[in-house]
């Protein structure tokens, strides 16, 4: 049998000046030679699986580009593929072709052979084409919450079992939150609801059951929970992590989370609150690569990216985004700020709390133990010569009014609202208390949007929505081939991969300040803003429905009245 540097150097692979320095290192370091090259980054483990190949007389395989049936995969488990870190890629008969990178590990593979009671017949694949085929084949079973608590003992359970998630009184020690088992299956929760791209995990405590959920895409989904004598430490852990007083369990506490997960910087806003059945927990994940994208990839389009893309380079004026909770506001109002964000402009922001950290503009936050609310915010930030303001939100007659004053004497103001549509902005201000002509003198424009799901891109197929939906959209619609996602692999089953924004923007004229001054309710505003061209929410899902981006169904989720 060929020497593994000889066929490595055969191969073209190495040199033997490499070979010469690998085999000096191996008396010190004692590793076999080909783990040696691969260290000194001389090879790359495909280049040494092929050698190991030709040196044994077997296949060499890259384990990805199989089309290996579920059937197949299952022959063994998730974890028995992981721990002997093999990938079964066809079944002949009573024998299975394993993919192995150490197929010289024959206690291993003995081992192995024991458990599937048959045959096996080897190829050599590389250590990284195991590892990414583990994650592509097996990896929602070994991420599962499940799988974690398979690999738990009765003994390790039972330590937990005393520990009930409605016994307010007794305190879980910190070397409980600490503990091995607890770890894995917290990071397992947070790490299944980042692979599935979850804005949101909900850990919720009921009398009889524990559930855990992610809202993805903007709907809640559950997942497999822990088990209710283990959610006290489960919460102690996020607690933990999260800079929290883990004994104190009365009342609400928030703080935040900073993990790395796959090569991510990931941040996780932490909320918890006493409940009847004991605390609960809701973590969101801030995704730093969502708020980098273009007005354009967020879902504006055409008149409306025109008429917004003019308005916030206006030297002053208000601009205002509304729309519900999770409408998608902060991140159109930070996408707008990218923009904005050179070095002759002065951005400052003052928000409740900092989502995200933007470089280059400043940013600070609310603090109502400390009595620093917006207003009080806004009043700081115009001394310190700003272009730009961020007010995170308008709740208030006093925050209006600092708002509009700061727009009146030459800045540039976003801020964002709680309302229905665009027109309600307008009525909004005024009911709050702020003058007719304050708000028609300073208001230049409205953006009102929503969030729909995006038909998943590997499985949509055309179908016919019912004759309600059809009725509801107007004529002209019935012969439209609308699509839909059949659900699959890529999306979970769910039929929708993603989101993106449906937008209301509403640019302010002569007419429009008219209806303001003269105190003409939103129901006015809005045929007048409708006659001028504006883009309904409505109208503007229709669009996105007939391009194939989102469904008629998830259109009229978001903008029925």
């Amino acid at each position: 049998m060929k020497l593994i540097g000889q066929i490595l150097i055969e191969e073209g692979f190495i040199t033997q000046e490499h070979l010469m320095n690998a085999l000096t290192r191996q008396n010190e370091l004692n590793l076999p030679i080909g783990r040696i090259l691969l260290q000194a980054g001389y090879i790359s483990t495909e280049q040494l699986a092929k050698a190991l190949s030709i040196q044994l007389g077997l296949p060499y395989a890259n384990p990805l580009e199989f089309n290996i049936d579920p059937d197949t995969l299952a022959v063994m488990t998730a974890r028995q593929a992981e721990k002997y870190q093999v990938i079964p890629v066809r079944v002949d008969g009573n024998r299975v072709i394993v993919a192995t990178a150490e197929p010289l590990n024959l206690t291993q593979l003995d081992q192995l052979r024991e458990i599937l009671n048959c045959k096996i017949k080897l190829v050599v694949a590389s250590e990284d084409h195991i590892k990414k085929a583990l994650d592509k084949y097996y990896g929602a079973s070994l991420d599962s919450v499940a799988t974690v608590l398979e690999d738990l003992n009765e003994t390790e359970l039972s330590q937990y079992q005393s520990h009930s998630a409605s016994e307010t009184s007794s305190i879980v020690p910190e070397t409980m939150a600490n503990e091995a088992p607890i770890i894995r299956l917290v990071n397992t929760i947070i790490s299944g609801a980042v692979k599935a791209g979850a804005s949101d995990i909900h850990l919720e405590p009921f009398e009889d059951e524990i559930k855990v959920r992610y809202r993805i895409d903007g709907v809640l989904q559950e997942t497999h929970p822990p088990p209710k004598n283990l959610f006290l430490a489960v919460i102690s852990r996020i607690k933990l992590m999260a800079g929290m007083d883990i004994t104190e369990r009365r009342i609400p506490q928030d703080g935040r989370i900073r993990l790395k997960i796959n090569n991510r910087d990931l941040d996780f806003r932490v909320a918890v609150a006493p409940t009847l059945h004991g605390e609960a927990a809701v973590l969101r994940i801030l995704n730093r690569e969502g708020i980098m994208l273009g007005l354009d990839q967020l879902g504006l389009s055409g008149g409306n990216l025109d008429l917004f893309s003019r308005l916030i380079r206006k030297p002053h004026g208000m601009i205002l985004v509304t729309g519900p909770t999770g409408s998608g506001k902060t991140t159109t109002l930070y996408a707008a700020l990218q923009l904005l964000n050179e070095p002759t402009r002065k951005i400052i922001t003052i928000e409740d709390p900092i989502e995200y950290q933007l470089k280059g503009i400043n940013q600070m936050q609310t603090n109502p133990k400390l009595d620093f609310s917006f207003a009080q915010g806004l009043r700081t930030i115009v001394r310190h010569d700003p272009d730009v303001i961020l007010v995170g939100e308008i709740r208030d007659r006093e925050t209006a009014e600092v708002a509009i004053q700061s727009a009146l004497t030459g800045h540039l103001v976003f801020a964002t609202l709680h309302t229905n549509d665009a027109s309600s902005a307008f009525t909004r201000l005024i009911d709050m208390g702020v003058e007719e002509f304050l708000v028609a003198s300073t208001v230049c424009g409205v953006l009102a949007q929503r969030l729909v799901r995006r038909i998943c891109p590997k499985c949509n197929v055309p179908y016919q929505p019912s004759p309600q939906e059809l009725e509801i959209c107007g004529e002209g619609m019935d012969s439209f081939p609308f699509k839909r996602g059949a659900g699959c692999e890529y999306c979970n089953s769910i039929g929708y991969r993603g989101q993106l924004g449906l937008f209301e923007m509403l640019g302010t004229n002569e007419e429009i300040e008219r209806l303001v001054m003269e105190r003409f309710n939103s129901g006015k505003i809005r045929e007048a803003a409708i006659r001028q061209g504006m883009t309904t929410l409505r109208d503007d899902g229709i669009v996105k429905v007939k391009t194939g981006i989102t469904t008629l169904s998830e259109v009229l989720r978001v903008t029925r009245d």
